[in-house]
């Protein structure tokens, strides 16, 4: 019985080597600008609390266009990751055009609407419910940081075009290399542009925007120049701005295979934010610590999101082979995997979030909401990287209708309601508010299950040759 338990879900020295290669280079990458984000929203949390609010509301909107372009390559990303598995370059450079398309209009739709919509939208998460923090103030410095953020989402989308293609390939160590050497001009820029230094004046908010452009700005420049630089290890950017055609029937499978997971994406941020405000009506103290919270619980996460995609490209190599069989032994082994590690991570981060708090310049209230929240999130990490992980196993197979029902409706239809009338017409403290939403998890966790179990996913999307255009 042990011995077939260790068959099915786990895998061999030579599996384990290919998943590390694949991840760690991911989980680096993420972690380093993870951690810049962590530093760069202490340094924030040093000047005062509504500093820190207005920072935070804008990151929750700026964190729902960046889903958005993630989703925006994430559809075509299906199919560039099986037309590599096939050697089919031509198929991936068509992806490759197709996120182009998709991430520059999304860039710009949403820079239209923060120019336009800006205190509207800051102002959803401001309410005088509070006993601390001037929401006046918190408005301002939120509308400074994010007229300068803008601008960063047009670098932003256009490297998360390049580096996704580039991780269809298995290639994950040059999008580190950038990600690191972007976090340490983010870095130095953050204290520099915040707090000042000889004649650079004290920016506070102003500078932490300005010195994220910036970074963003040189990471782009390096997956670019290097894409075009090393096209032996990048054939599908041979021609891939010669011409702008997609055929018409690559075009149409992607709509088809990749609106749902665009829209999923879009509907799955848009839902986190709405959940986030229902927080916030408690007041603007709730808004201090879900960004203390949320702070050090990205950082932790980013081990099953990294795993996730990980899955995503193992797994959709395998169907876009036609090795079925190994696809599936692959995704369970993986979820296991996941699964396995972020229950020790889930321990360190509840260690952690006893002391993390104290670091920043706010309320006693707000660190000790801070605390129970980080606690909350630790013990639901698990169930939320199985959940992850089932996801991107039904994405890679192209069942992206339904993984739009498996998380965005999910979300609507389940989480935003409880959420808003728990908040909103009941008098249960917050933290228990935060509990009973974060483990409606476990709702997921058991559809995930049965959908993965079921094969439904096994299918490969690219059997079909492509013309040239």
């Amino acid at each position: 019985m042990q011995t077939a338990f260790r068959k099915k879900y786990i895998g061999d020295r030579a599996f384990y080597r290919r998943v590390l290669y694949l991840a760690v280079p991911m989980i680096i990458q993420n972690a380093v600008t993870s951690f810049v984000s962590f530093l760069d929203n202490i340094m924030v949390g040093q000047i005062g609390t509504e500093q820190m609010s207005g920072v935070a509301i804008v990151n929750q909107l700026l964190f729902v266009v960046n889903i958005c372009i993630f989703g925006g390559v994430s559809g075509a990303g299906i199919f560039g990751t099986q037309y590599f598995g096939k050697g089919d370059y031509q198929g991936q450079k068509y992806a490759f055009r197709f996120k182009m398309y998709a991430v520059l209009a999304i860039a710009a739709i949403a820079m239209i609407l923060f120019g336009f919509f800006s205190t509207p939208l800051i102002s959803l998460y401001l309410s005088d419910s509070g006993t601390v923090g001037d929401i006046a103030l918190a408005l301002q410095y939120g509308k400074e940081y994010l007229a300068i953020m803008t601008a960063t989402l047009i670098p932003f989308a256009v490297c998360q075009a390049y580096v996704s293609t580039i991780r269809e390939t298995g290639q994950t160590f040059v999008p580190m290399l950038a990600s690191v050497a972007a976090v340490g001009i983010n870095l130095v820029l953050d204290y520099l542009f915040i707090f000042g230094f000889g004649a650079l004046p004290a920016m506070g908010v102003r500078g932490a925007a300005l010195a994220t452009l910036i970074a963003r700005v040189v990471e782009c420049v390096i997956v670019v120049v290097w894409t075009h630089v090393r096209r032996e290890k990048n054939p599908y950017i041979i021609g891939a701005y010669r011409g702008f055609g997609i055929p018409r029937r690559i075009c149409r499978e992607i709509l088809i295979k990749g609106t749902p997971l665009m829209l999923n994406e879009m509907l799955w941020a848009s839902g986190m934010a709405v959940i986030a405000q229902c927080y916030a009506v408690r007041g603007l103290e709730v808004v201090a610590a879900q960004n203390i919270s949320s702070t050090i619980t990205n950082l932790f996460n980013i081990v099953y999101i990294q795993l996730g995609g990980c899955i995503s490209v193992l797994v959709g190599q395998c169907l876009g082979a036609g090795q079925l069989q190994e696809a599936r032994t692959t995704a369970r082994r993986m979820i296991f995997f996941s699964v396995g590690c972020c229950t020790v991570f889930a321990g360190l981060m509840a260690l952690a979030g006893g002391f993390f708090p104290n670091i920043y310049n706010t309320e006693e209230s707000i660190k000790s909401l801070a605390r129970m929240f980080i606690f909350i999130s630790a013990l639901a990490m698990p169930l939320c990287a199985f959940s992850h992980c089932a996801y991107f196993t039904l994405r890679s197979g192209g069942k992206t209708v339904i993984t739009f029902l498996f998380d965005s409706v999910y979300t609507w239809v389940i989480m935003i309601p409880f959420a808003y009338v728990l908040a909103n017409h009941t008098v249960l403290p917050i933290e228990t508010v935060f509990f009973l939403v974060q483990f409606t998890e476990i709702i997921k966790v058991t559809l995930g299950f049965f959908m993965v179990k079921s094969g439904i996913w096994l299918q490969n999307i690219v059997s079909q040759p492509e013309r040239s255009v």
